[in-house]
């Protein structure tokens, strides 16, 4: 976890970002908007209460469209909002302000949109001070190529071609323009940020500016899709070389058979038996019997859904795509070791349901079960 918080914070400090850590993101996100220096910026160390109670009425968007009437009351902080009746708070104010509330508190579950990615990448940055040379631009310009790096690995797409202008300031000569424009191009696409600079600072050592520059703005002119390898944990040279099976013997060999797994397919309709790792490895493919796309995430337990009118939900009410396909099978298996963990004898109608936030589902509906007739999410797509 230590490891993690320090990626995320280098990433953060390297786009000029502020972060704070606590349990939900509403109040991270009160944290970060609240700039006293007194206010900690690590919220798990202290209860979540004890962070929040002292904050401005401003670091929870929701309260402070609400700051004038809740001033007249007495309230200045989130504490003094808490301590109102909830009653005379639901009646007065909106219900956005309660939920508001109680997300940040981890009252409430959060719920939140997905991200919607611009079809183009155009983004500006104003400069803290004015800027005489050239090669002067790459060290806001890197900000920018972060961004545009985030964007090309999230449409998984790499690029070709990137334009950096810049705007001269407003105190410039007559002759010198608004400003200007550079378009540095790749051999091949690529997402790799350290490239991208490496090639702008060799383009910016031949510019001359004009007149001092107070903005600049970057655009990802030529994108195309990129194709990664997945990384191995066997080293390159054994993999490349086609050497990997005798790698893997080799360490048979010398700790034992039962230390080296390889995953298998077996031709089973359950989806928790599909697939299981062997000592030994299957020399036929067995081929999925499913009629309908397989998830990208499978649960390890299937997760029992509520019902509203017949209809099951999960972060939304379902709306059923594809489906059904019947799954019978292990009614032949009479014990297992993993017989607590893994169903065996499976009765289901599987669908492709779409939720409206949490995206396309992988859900099944027991069959014949009696009590245990009910809708379970099985698997999510990525």
């Amino acid at each position: 976890m230590e490891a993690l918080h320090g990626f995320i914070e280098a990433g953060a400090a390297e786009l000029g970002a502020r972060i704070a850590w606590a349990p939900t993101g509403t109040s991270a996100l009160a944290l970060v908007r609240q700039a006293a220096s007194e206010v900690p910026l690590d919220g798990f160390q202290l209860p979540l209460a004890k962070m929040l109670d002292p904050l401005p009425l401003e670091a929870i968007a929701a309260v402070g469209l609400h700051q004038p009437t809740l001033a007249r009351v007495g309230c200045r902080t989130l504490g003094d909002v808490r301590n109102l009746p909830r009653g005379g708070l639901s009646r007065r104010f909106d219900k956005e302000l309660l939920v508001a509330l109680d997300q940040a508190y981890g009252l409430r579950p959060e719920v939140y949109e997905w991200l919607t990615l611009p079809e183009s990448f155009h983004v500006r940055l104003e400069l803290m001070s004015r800027v005489e040379t050239a090669p002067a631009l790459l060290f806001g310009a890197r900000r920018l190529l972060v961004q545009m790096a985030g964007w090309l690995a999230a449409r998984r797409m790499g690029a070709t071609a990137f334009t950096l202008r810049w705007c001269h300031d407003v105190m410039r000569a007559k002759d010198a323009g608004t400003g200007g424009e550079l378009t540095v191009r790749t051999a091949q696409p690529t997402q790799n940020v350290e490239h991208f600079a490496r090639l702008l600072a060799e383009h910016l050592a031949k510019v001359t500016l004009a007149a001092p520059a107070g903005d600049i703005e970057l655009l990802a002119t030529e994108v195309l899709p990129i194709v990664e390898e997945s990384r191995s944990l066997i080293p390159e040279t054994l993999r490349k070389s086609g050497s990997t099976d005798l790698a893997l013997e080799r360490i048979q060999a010398r700790l034992g058979d039962a230390c080296v797994r390889r995953p298998t397919m077996s031709a089973d309709h359950r989806l928790e038996w599909m697939q299981s790792w062997q000592c030994e490895a299957q020399k036929k493919k067995a081929e999925p019997p499913y009629e309908l796309p397989l998830p990208s995430w499978v649960l390890d337990e299937p997760l029992r859904l509520i019902e509203r009118d017949n209809r099951p939900h999960y972060q939304g009410p379902l709306q059923l795509l594809l489906g059904p396909d019947r799954i019978e099978g292990g009614w032949w298996h009479r014990s297992s070791e993993d017989a607590d963990a893994r169903p065996l004898n499976v009765q289901r109608d599987y669908w492709l349901a779409l939720s409206p936030h949490a995206g396309v589902l992988w859900v099944f509906q027991q069959r014949l079960a009696r009590d245990q007739t009910a809708w379970f999410l099985h698997g999510h797509f990525a």
